[in-house]
């Protein structure tokens, strides 16, 4: 593969054309009819190959001779044409055009439709706008800038990213956007495991959309309901994300990108400890806190530090207290049986992290091959080394766009995107054990832990030398009672990943006549990824190590034809017609060690200990023929009717019923068209549409697969899987209603789109728990109706624009109500996830979807009822509603200011509202960790002292009888819980300064000859969290992308970054 690629660069490397010497450089400024410089701007020498584009300021430098024409060109305005004269300054002015003033858009199977006719919702952003602070994953850099999609996005370096339209339309299947770049379907999976989906631990691979190159995007268009994304078929249910790339332009082009961004965490969003007391759990087997014994042979008894116990309940420090803390008993230590005063650490956990350095560069070359062909060449390298030590992801991609017009009416095409990404120290996220180091520094541990201690113990021995010895009196203690060491969990218990994917497509496109177009088109998704992750000898639990390998291969066929004539004057037609066959195939295999390694640091399968497992393999091949139609009827340009069908067989569904059909109907009228006589009217259409989407079943859901673990001796076993399945499904429908309106003023200065819309989606293909004497636990059935209504609003405008000053603003809002409004049979709930500590995500009839359910306080009459201990009743169940996922509303506020050559703009994020359950809260109170479990009480003394000298606290609330209550209580380790799990459960609002840039464009005076453009920027992405309601955490932070949000566990800190981009035209 990759030998073909390198021929493939070097041959189109080869075909770029030198620009033809000229006889003159004509130079000029470009403006529109309000006297702005117009960047970007399409200067060409007629009849020839010889172009280029506008810099910042509008102005251009291009070789020309007498007589010679320049053509300029830029959408939306029109097109001029001036002759080359004696005078070698031609300045341009180009007007409005009312013929292109709505701009394009590109609609399914890449086909671009004059937005003021487009009869369903469709927004669209360019690439600059996307990359602007040079974002690692594409997914990021639509975050608040997109009416109706909703972006949540972990800090893990490398991390995935959620990308929901509309909200959750299926119950238990994927609700991710489906991403199509240049007609390439690509597959946006996250190869997370079983346990973290459903909220336990593991590590984040990323989505797989993070192999698209940023750097080569030119736009895209985001298709949100089903009417505008029926013609992709089952998969596009959940809306499409298009991206068009960029294409080779005239001339010579070289553009050249290198960025370096440093980043550090942002404390706001990281555990804060209270720093009056030590380790201790403050109960009989720790009563006074330390521990007693001598250790420097004097015969008396010295204090040393309870290394065993995971909590901070101990004494209050005293810096006249000399203690024996763990690295006394370390032989290696300077400290060896030295004590040091009692008082709270100079290094907390927050200097484990480190400064993160990202490096992007990256260079795209393009230009024309002769008349009638161009080639387009980038390479791209992103560089992540995170905060967290240890922890890099490394990626290299490769793009090659070529076309050749063949004839006059035979085009041919190719693009191939080559990428490998290499990871290594990725963050374990979720309930983890020792993996997650977040979840040690915020669950249990002991506030005197010295982290530089830590680290320094590591790097001078390599051993797992840690603060939790079992049992620092006896020589075999000296071992891990729970937690490694932290940077013996980075640097040795590590994993590693690697995956090189191809995509790209071959195409032919045939123009019979002036109005009749023939497409071909193969396009292909293919990628391996290896994922491996290890244990090391010596480390807290068993060595082990394993390893997963899956490839992914996706081959679509598409046949279109697409009609657009003028029936009469007044009657114009488009129609298409196509048909796209897809086959997939998704195969892994997974082994891991048993019973530890026989050597160390040795890690492979054959390396176990223990039997070696059988390898878990699987082969999933899947087919889908699809068959659609289109037409579109327009009516003197103001009243538009478009109708679309497509009929899917599947190879997931019975042989017998494996065939369905959705459509979509759509409307608009341009009433504009009817108000002339209104100047401050640009334009105004409302449009309508209804559709219906279906989705086949999950792969291997029909018929029972019998799984074959390792045999019994000689004998072979087979078993069953959990889930029995069903081979009578029928496909999920999705019904769609949506209207709109959009309006623009004042030429275009201002405007919006408006959407409301209501999907309900039945018939859901999911797993129905059963009764265990089956044999089974849960059945494949068609059940469950999910229904989602809400609006959606962009608003743009230009309040200020003038030739050395101009501001843009751009707003989006959505918000969004989603209710389950059936189960299967007389069920009214679904469990979606159950996450440590006792929470668990749910779908309810009658309900939001993604409701989190856990036990709360009992009251009275609203008070919260306290026991007859002083202490607050809390319910028996933990089927109480205490939190929703699902936010209120969101939104983001994007600026851009333009003074001269300086440019600044900024991206606020907005959410409001939607719930998180925090275990690391819960977890670190019960630790005494926090600030919450010290400090003092109404009498001004400290709550851990005993209630008998005047500690303790009185907790808000009424007894039975409804008095309030004033019995105090002592705060230990053994009621440090008090509150229910309802407690944690905060409101996940925020607002955050997103995106920062502020960029200079260098004059012309001040740049060689041959540079276009230099441009230097300063950029930021999560410089501020303005507002938050989450204590020491992002808000934001999730286990991965996928259902199951709403839950923190082991949170990582939110990367502040701030960088500096150098771009230069060539």
């Amino acid at each position: 593969m990759k030998k073909k690629l390198l021929l493939l660069v070097v041959f189109g490397l080869f075909q770029i054309s030198t620009i033809y010497a000229q006889e003159m450089t004509v130079t000029g400024t470009v403006t529109d009819d309000s006297g702005v410089p117009l960047p970007g701007v399409n200067v060409v020498v007629k009849g020839t190959s010889n172009g280029v584009q506008t810099d910042f300021d509008g102005n251009y430098s291009i070789e020309a001779g007498k007589g010679q024409v320049l053509v300029f060109s830029f959408v939306g305005l029109q097109t001029a044409e001036l002759p080359v004269t004696d005078d070698p300054v031609v300045d341009v002015t180009l007007a409005p055009d009312a013929t292109e003033l709505e701009a394009v858009v590109v609609t399914a199977f890449g086909i671009q439709r004059e937005k003021n006719n487009l009869p369903y919702a469709a927004q669209q952003i360019s690439g600059e706008d996307v990359n602007e602070t040079r974002v690692g994953n594409v997914a990021s850099g639509l975050s608040g800038k997109i009416s109706g999609l909703q972006i949540t996005q972990g800090n893990a370096v490398g991390g995935s990213v959620n990308v929901v339209i509309r909200g959750a339309s299926s119950l238990t299947g994927n609700n991710q956007a489906l991403f199509v770049v240049d007609g390439v379907p690509l597959d946006n999976s996250n190869t997370n495991s079983a346990s973290q989906q459903t909220g336990g631990g593991g590590y984040d691979y990323g989505n797989a959309a993070a192999d698209i190159n940023p750097d080569d995007i030119e736009s895209i268009n985001v298709l949100k309901g089903a009417a505008a994304s029926a013609l992709y078929g089952s998969r596009a249910a959940n809306g499409v994300v298009m991206i068009t790339t960029k294409k080779a332009s005239r001339g010579l082009n070289i553009s050249i990108n290198s960025a370096v961004i440093v980043g550090q965490i942002d404390k706001s969003t990281f555990v804060e400890y209270q720093q009056e007391y030590g380790a201790g759990r403050s109960d009989p087997q720790d009563r006074d806190g330390f521990l007693y014994f001598d250790v420097n042979g004097d015969g008396g008894n010295d204090l040393v530090v309870p290394t065993f116990a995971p909590r901070s309940w101990g004494p209050r420090y005293d810096p006249n207290l000399m203690v024996y803390h763990w690295d006394a008993f370390d032989p290696s230590s300077p400290n060896y049986l030295q004590s040091r005063p009692w008082v709270a650490p100079e290094n907390g956990p927050e200097t484990f992290y480190e400064t993160s350095v990202s490096t992007n560069n990256s260079i795209i070359i393009d230009g024309m091959v002769g008349e009638e062909g161009s080639v387009k060449f980038g390479y791209t390298r992103n560089d992540e080394r995170g905060t967290l030590p240890n922890s890099r992801v490394l990626k290299d991609i490769f793009n090659l766009h070529t076309s050749y017009n063949i004839t006059n009416t035979l085009t041919a095409s190719a693009m191939v995107n080559y990428s490998q990404i290499e990871g290594r120290g990725r963050a374990a996220t979720g309930y983890d054990g020792g993996r997650n180091i977040n979840s040690v520094f915020r669950h249990f541990n002991q506030t005197n832990v010295d982290i530089q201690r830590q680290k320094d113990a590591y790097f001078r021995t390599g051993r797992n030398i840690t603060w939790n010895w079992s049992d620092p009196t006896r020589p075999e203690g000296l071992r891990p009672a729970f937690y490694n060491n932290t940077y013996w969990t980075v640097y040795e218990n590590y994993q590693d990943d690697t995956r090189n994917r191809v995509f790209g497509n071959a195409s032919l496109v045939y123009n019979p006549t002036n109005w009749l177009e023939f497409l071909a088109r193969i396009s292909v998704d293919q990628y391996d990824e290896s994922q491996q992750e290890r244990r090391a000898v010596g480390s807290s639990g068993i060595p082990s190590y394993s390893r997963f390998d899956r490839n992914y291969n996706e081959t679509n066929y598409d046949l279109l034809a697409t009609a657009e004539r003028d029936l009469t004057e007044d009657l114009a037609l488009n129609a298409l017609a196509g048909i796209n066959l897809r086959r997939n195939t998704i195969s892994s295999v997974s082994s891991s060690t048993t019973g530890g390694l026989v050597i160390p640091n040795l890690y492979a399968i054959s390396n176990s200990l223990g039997t070696i497992p059988a390898p878990i393999e699987t082969f999933r091949p899947r087919a889908v023929n699809g068959y659609f139609g289109g037409l579109t009827l327009t009516y003197k340009d103001y009243l538009t009717l478009d109708g679309t069908l497509r009929r899917d067989v599947s190879s997931t569904l019975p042989s017998n019923d494996n065939a369905y059909n959705y459509y979509a109907l759509s409307g608009s009228w341009l009433f504009s068209h009817h108000l002339a006589d209104f100047e401050w009217l640009s334009s105004g259409k409302f449009r309508a549409n209804y559709a219906t989407v279906g989705n086949d079943a999950p792969w291997g859901s029909l018929q029972d697969i019998y799984s074959k673990p390792d045999p019994f001796g000689e004998t072979l076993l087979f078993s069953l899987p959990d889930t029995k399945n069903n081979a009578a499904l029928k496909p999920e429908t999705t019904i769609s209603k949506e209207v709109g309106l959009e309006m623009a003023f004042f030429k275009n200065r201002f405007g919006f789109d408006a959407s409301y819309y209501h999907t309900n989606t039945v018939d859901q293909i999911m797993p129905v728990a059963v009764s265990s004497a089956t044999g089974y636990t849960s059945r494949f059935l068609n059940a469950g109706e999910i229904e989602n209504k809400g609006i959606e609003l962009s608003f743009y405008g230009a309040p200020i624009r003038n030739t050395e000053f101009s501001w843009n603003v751009n707003v989006n809002f959505t918000r969004n109500r989603n209710k389950v409004l059936s189960l299967y049979e007389n069920s009214s709930n679904l469990q979606l996830a159950s996450f440590q500590g006792g929470v668990s995500l749910n779908a309810s009839v009658g309900r939001p979807y993604g409701e989190l359910q856990g036990a709360t306080y009992e009251t009275i009459e609203g008070q919260r009822l306290i026991n007859d201990n002083g202490l607050y009743a809390i319910t028996n169940t933990t089927s109480n509603v205490i939190g929703n996922v699902n936010p209120d509303w969101i939104g983001g506020i994007h600026n851009s200011f333009r003074y001269k050559n300086l440019s600044l703009s900024f991206l606020v994020d907005v959410k409001k509202g939607g719930d998180v359950f925090s275990l690391d809260m819960l977890y670190g109170s019960m630790a005494g960790l926090l600030p919450r479990t010290a400090g003092t009480n109404d009498l001004g003394n400290p709550v851990r002292d005993a209630v008998e000298d005047g500690g303790g606290r009185i907790l808000p609330g009424v007894t039975a009888d409804g008095t309030p209550n004033t019995q105090r209580v002592t705060i230990t380790s053994n009621n440090s819980a008090f509150e229910p799990q309802s407690e944690f459960v905060y409101d996940a609002s925020y607002v955050k300064l997103r995106e920062l840039s502020l960029s200079f464009s260098f004059p012309e005076s001040l740049v060689p000859s041959n540079v276009q453009d230099l441009e230097l920027s300063v950029i930021g992405r999560n410089l501020w969290i303005i507002h938050k309601n989450v204590p020491y955490a992002d808000p934001e932070e999730n286990l991965s992308s996928g259902n199951v949000q709403g839950y923190q566990s082991g949170s990582l800190p939110t990367t502040r970054t701030l960088g500096l981009n150098l771009n230069i035209k060539l």
